[in-house]
């Protein structure tokens, strides 16, 4: 039986002849089975966002072709082994450009939890943690057809920070009270042994790191700059010995929202050493408040070069 033929209507003329930045489909869902060699493969539930440009000249793109391309992108990595999802992206905006001939740009987003086995700091309780990861990818086609990719990996952590403000006032004042009754030395014994309250925040570390498509970044690494970036990692598990040592060893290292931000800059700067400099890296950190009705907020956009030439 023959498949009847259709006229496509995306191909007339707009009645507006106006060119679109974006156009395509959001919200498509697979299943992804990334391979490892000697291990379990990573099994993720991404959501992909994907989208070309259209000319003026073009009624509509065909839309059909979006999650065609998404398909076809995902059943070729069930075949490989070690498949960043950055690349992922990056050969699904090819993809698109191959299948639509009239686009000269393509964009597509993918986001999806991520789980990471840890073990709580005391007890050593087996515990999952979930963070999320975001890969994007642009391609960007020139009159000559030669096609530029740029690809991007993120992660979004959940740590605790503790406000050194706050911290600092309550030391002060445990201070003008133990010499009430204590000698200055005896006070300052006791100020080094204890630790001192705070109020805490829920923070949120954003890494959003932007290369070529030659170059490879390793999610887990940008995972464990952010959770370090805070006061303390957090445990889904917790024994009182685990909560007693992350509320300790986190009103021990407090930090405001800058400082994680700025902390964030340095690991990455550590970690990467030879990454170029035109790589762009986007840092967020927003801190929940607990004490107030509105969450703090810093940020950071930049080159690796720029973060190298202010962190000299």
């Amino acid at each position: 039986m023959s498949i009847p033929e259709f006229p496509d209507t995306q191909d007339k003329q707009p009645n507006i002849p106006i060119s679109l930045t974006r156009v395509g489909v959001t919200g498509v869902k697979k299943l992804l089975k990334i391979k490892r060699e000697d291990k379990r493969p990573i099994v993720l539930l991404p959501t992909f966002d994907a989208f070309v440009d259209l000319p003026s000249t073009q009624k509509g793109v065909h839309m059909s072709r979006n999650p065609e391309a998404i398909s076809e992108i995902v059943n070729e990595t069930d075949c490989e082994s070690e498949m960043h999802m950055e690349t992922i992206c990056a050969n699904l905006v090819k993809k698109l450009l191959e299948k639509h001939e009239y686009a000269v740009c393509a964009e597509t987003e993918a986001r999806s939890e991520y789980i990471i086995n840890k073990l709580s700091p005391v007890t050593k309780r087996k515990t999952q943690e979930t963070t999320q990861i975001i890969a994007r990818a642009v391609a960007q086609k020139d009159e000559e057809g030669n096609v530029t990719v740029r690809k991007m990996i993120g992660a979004e952590v959940v740590g605790m920070t503790v406000c050194p403000c706050a911290q600092e006032s309550v030391e002060k004042d445990s201070r003008d009270k133990l010499l009430e009754f204590l000698d200055e030395e005896t006070t300052e014994k006791v100020l080094e042994a204890v630790t001192f309250a705070s109020h805490n925040q829920r923070g949120i570390g954003t890494i959003l790191l932007e290369v070529s498509e030659q170059q490879d970044v390793n999610v887990d690494d940008l995972i464990t700059i952010i959770q370090n970036a805070m006061s303390s990692p957090v445990c889904e598990i917790l024994k009182r010995p685990d909560e007693n040592r992350i509320v300790t060893n986190a009103h021990q290292n407090p930090v405001f929202v800058e400082d994680c931000v700025r902390n964030m800059a340095l690991g990455l700067l550590e970690k990467y050493p030879d990454l170029s400099d035109n790589s762009i890296v986007t840092i967020k950190q927003v801190n929940q408040e607990s004490i107030h009705q509105h969450n703090a907020y810093a940020e950071k956009v930049a080159s690796l070069g720029e973060l190298r030439e202010e962190n000299n």
